[in-house]
Parts: structure tokens; C-alpha cells; sequence
């Protein structure tokens, strides 16, 4: 598997069943380990943020959740990297291991939207092994609760999905590290989705990278700084780093 440093972060040359494969093997492999989906706002945030820097690129796989980043790795060398969705990895690896039997655990947004959360994914996936769900309290990122790796690690899930938002999320999963014996992976905005909370940009707005169009319309206030900021900065840094390469 390629990988390639995107400004300073090291996203992987992968495939939706390459990333499922791998999470089979770490299972089977008893490892305790995390995902990172990098959009823009994670690899800007990580430039900005040493510390975050470090979580992103000691993850045992980080892959191009966005369009653009789709294009940078094109870009760098991968002449046929595909993304590699958060909330779409989410479903594949569901869809895989409804067949496998292996549980999953949800953890973060809120408990409405656990629970519908739950009731969709088990429409869709009727032999999907959920061992269980919890909202934590909100908390600043440098918080951690023991009670809830007891609680996690109790329900003998082999994977986590850990929906708390960037930068928290990867802050936890970090931290988890060692603690829970399972795979973690961080899917942002999937919880949300999948609940159906949050309606998704459609699939040709993805194509085209804009949707952080179709985010930005439905919630202006939360992301603007976000999405205004960020993407720039993001083009014009990347541009730099390609002429430096030349």
C-alpha cells in the first residue's frame, strides 16, 4: 500500500475493501488500532496543530475521505485512487461483517440519533451484530473517561465507530489506544447521515468536491469559517508543496 504526505499528513493509496480487509486482519490479529478519514478540515487542522499532527499520522490508516484529497494523491502519483468515504467505509464494513458475525459499538452524537442509527442499520443489515451504543457527555477533547473504555471494552465489539467530530474523535481513538481490544475508526458526520438527521450532498456534488457546498448551505453558521478558510488555505499550500516537488 502507497502513501503519500498531503502538506504533513500521511494518507494511504487504498480501496474500500482494501481498508475492510485490513480491519478483518487486525481483528483476527487481536490489535488495538485506529482509522482516520481525512477530509481538508482534518489535514488543515493538522497543519495548524502539531499535536493533532502526531494523532493523524500514528494511525494505522489514514484514507482520502474528500474529493480534493482524492485529486492530491492523483496528483502525487496514484493515478487511480478512489475515495475512501467515512460514512461509506461504515457501510461496507457493516455489510461485511453482518456476514462475519463480528460486533460493532457506536459511540458519540446523541441518543436520538443512536437510535435511529441503530433501527437503519439494522433495516439494512438484518444480521448485523450491534453489542451496543452510548452519547457521551459533551466534553473538551483532553477530557477522557475511563467508565466509558469499561463499558466499550465489556461489550466484546471488534470495531468502534466513534463519531465525535474532528479534532475530538482522533483525540479519543489516540488515547483508546491500547486500552480497548479493538478497531476504532473514526467517521465524523456518519452517525448523522446514516440516521437519516442530516440529509448527505448528492453523489454528483461529491464528484465535483463541492460538497462542502451543499454543507455549507445547510448549516452556515456551524462551518463557514470551516469551508471559507480552510479550502483555500488547503490549495494554496498544496500548490506549493507540488512546485517544491518539481
Amino acid at each position: 500500500m502507497n502513501s503519500y504526505h498531503v502538506l504533513r499528513t500521511n494518507i494511504q493509496a487504498t480501496s474500500y475493501q482494501d481498508a475492510c480487509d485490513r480491519i478483518q486482519g487486525w481483528i483476527e490479529a487481536a490489535k488495538s488500532c485506529y482509522i482516520v478519514a481525512a477530509n481538508v478540515h482534518v489535514v488543515m487542522t493538522g497543519y495548524w496543530d502539531q499535536s493533532y499532527q502526531r494523532v493523524l499520522n500514528q494511525a494505522d490508516l489514514v484514507t482520502p475521505d474528500s474529493t480534493p484529497l482524492v485529486w492530491a494523491l492523483r496528483l502525487l502519483g496514484e493515478k487511480i485512487q478512489q475515495r475512501v468515504y467515512g460514512p461509506d467505509l461504515m457501510l461496507a464494513w457493516c455489510d461485511r461483517t453482518a456476514q462475519l458475525g463480528h460486533s460493532i459499538y457506536l459511540y458519540g452524537s446523541t441518543e436520538q440519533t443512536l437510535e435511529k442509527l441503530e433501527k437503519n442499520l439494522k433495516a439494512k443489515f438484518p444480521t448485523l451484530a450491534i453489542a451496543g451504543s452510548y452519547a457521551p457527555p459533551f466534553r473538551d477533547y483532553n477530557e477522557f473517561d475511563q467508565e466509558d473504555l469499561i463499558r466499550i471494552q465489556a461489550s466484546g465489539a471488534k470495531v468502534i465507530f466513534v463519531g465525535l467530530g474532528c479534532p475530538k474523535q482522533e483525540y479519543w481513538m489516540a488515547q483508546a489506544q491500547g486500552k480497548i481490544n479493538a478497531v476504532m475508526i473514526g467517521v465524523g458526520a456518519a452517525f448523522d447521515f446514516h440516521s437519516g438527521q442530516v440529509s448527505q450532498a448528492p453523489r454528483w456534488m461529491m464528484r465535483f468536491g463541492l460538497e462542502w457546498l451543499y454543507r455549507l448551505i445547510q448549516e452556515p453558521q456551524r462551518l463557514w469559517r470551516r469551508y471559507l478558510f480552510n479550502n483555500p488555505s488547503f490549495i494554496v499550500l498544496f500548490m506549493i508543496q507540488l512546485l517544491q516537488k518539481k
